[in-house]
């Protein structure tokens, strides 16, 4: 696929988009003789997917991975839906971070830093630092200092957490994913997108992302002109949703970012992940604000 062909589809309007996706669920689930179902987050756009999905095909079943990261609203709201299978990974967040290392940047960014700081390889371990031929595929300039952090580094968790728990369900049930991601995500998902489109039949782990072509404002327009039923979390001023301690993309928000918001709306949970998880430490040390400052004025204002 071209760049052009997927600015041109971003552009349609709501209702062409609907059709297209429609049409995308239509050859997986025929391809697969119904044999698929909807990776269901709990999110608003698993939460769209879920919707169109079951408009076509009402007995499709949903699978929620409960990584133990979710907001409790999250949790609460997936609740309310029938037919929805609970997966859970055997290494818990906490694990991962002692073996792995901390998910910060980006997947991409914490993948090339892990690669750099464990491989044997001088080929891999150069081509991390000063890129491809292009001067692709390496670590940004502005991170290049982390590979000095006194903590670890890795872009395991979702493998582990999430990943891994849904191909063993797949290789259990035979049953082939649908999922709720968009080309706008990321760099990283407009590459995949441009490489096999919203139905990639021909990788290893063959899935669906019907959505690929949406933007996050179709996702709402969706929601609100139809009056689907999402998390309420999101009405707390939360933009993502995803798992709670999750470093990915923090740097790029505006403030209260993230964990600064998790520390008015969930203290008790932010206590435990900037303490007990020490992601404090690691926000520190990227000069990421998290909410300690604001506590730390306070105390002296007394």
């Amino acid at each position: 696929m071209e760049l052009w062909q997927l600015r041109q589809m971003q552009s349609l309007p709501l209702e062409a988009k609907i059709i297209k996706s429609q049409q995308r669920i239509r050859e997986w689930y025929e391809h697969w003789g119904g044999q698929v179902y909807v990776a269901f987050s709990g999110g608003k756009d698993s939460t769209v997917l879920l919707n169109l999905v079951r408009e076509l095909y009402p007995n499709v079943p949903a699978v929620f991975a409960d990584t133990g990261l979710e907001y409790p609203e999250i949790r609460n709201f997936v609740k309310r839906f029938d037919n929805v299978k609970t997966i859970r990974p055997e290494m818990s967040f906490r694990k991962v971070l002692q073996k792995y290392g901390y998910p910060v940047v980006s997947k991409e960014q914490a993948g090339f830093i892990y690669e750099y700081r464990t491989t044997k390889s001088d080929i891999l371990r150069n081509k991390r630092w000063f890129g491809n031929k292009k001067g692709r595929f390496k670590i940004s300039e502005k991170w290049k200092y982390l590979v000095n952090a006194p903590f670890k580094i890795s872009d395991k968790c979702c493998d582990i957490i999430k990943k891994n728990p849904s191909k063993e369900y797949e290789q259990e049930t035979g049953r082939k994913p649908l999922i709720g991601v968009m080309a706008s995500d990321s760099d990283r998902r407009q590459r995949q997108w441009l490489r096999h489109g919203c139905n990639a039949f021909d990788l290893g782990r063959p899935r669906s992302n019907p959505l690929s072509f949406w933007l996050e404002e179709d996702v709402w327009e969706y929601l609100h002109s139809l009056n689907v039923p999402y998390s309420k979390i999101y009405d707390m001023g939360y933009t993502r949703t995803g798992c709670m301690f999750c470093m990915f993309g923090v740097h790029l928000e505006q403030r209260p970012n993230r964990f600064e918001r998790m520390k008015k709306t969930h203290p008790k949970l932010w206590n435990y992940c900037i303490n007990k998880l020490c992601v404090g430490q690691v926000l520190d040390y990227m000069g990421i604000e998290y909410g300690m400052y604001e506590q730390l004025s306070i105390l002296q204002a007394k």
